[in-house]
């Protein structure tokens, strides 16, 4: 072999097990990577029970229910479709009808989301970028930069 070829199988070698740990690496985050949706990008997508998701939007006015506390239940809405959401737990204290919020948890069945997380903006200027520019592009968002 000569020093040419030891040098070229070193650099194939070198590459095979980068190419090898970044594929470990990518499946390992599977299970971590949440994507964010809207309401109405959940209505068109086939969203199996289990897929955990991030969804962004408003909080229907009327909808929220805390008759069954802890559990409580509302729906969030982009201005083109709803999506019920429960969660079990102490709402932000900034969680109001008609806000911004973003929803994390698993769709549980028949686009119901079962939220462990939901945070809600902080002031009329903020919202996450994602939620604004969602918004924003049907219409309904009409606040300030994000």
């Amino acid at each position: 072999m000569t020093r040419k070829q030891k040098r070229l199988s070193l650099i194939a070698a070198a590459g095979a097990v980068l190419a090898l740990s970044a594929g470990l690496i990518l499946y390992a985050l599977n299970d971590r990577i949440v994507f964010f949706y809207t309401p109405s990008d959940v209505s068109k997508q086939v969203l199996g029970p289990g897929t955990r998701v991030r969804i962004g939007g408003l909080v229907d006015v009327g909808s929220v229910d805390k008759t069954a506390l802890p559990l409580i239940r509302f729906v969030i809405s982009d201005g083109e479709a709803k999506l019920p959401v429960t969660y079990r737990g102490s709402l932000p204290d900034l969680f109001r009808e008609g806000q911004g919020v973003v929803a994390e948890g698993v769709i549980v069945s028949d686009g119901l989301l079962q939220a462990d997380t939901v945070l809600a903006k902080h002031d009329e200027k903020y919202m996450p970028k994602e939620v604004a520019d969602a918004l924003k592009a049907k219409g309904v968002w009409q606040g300030g930069a994000p």
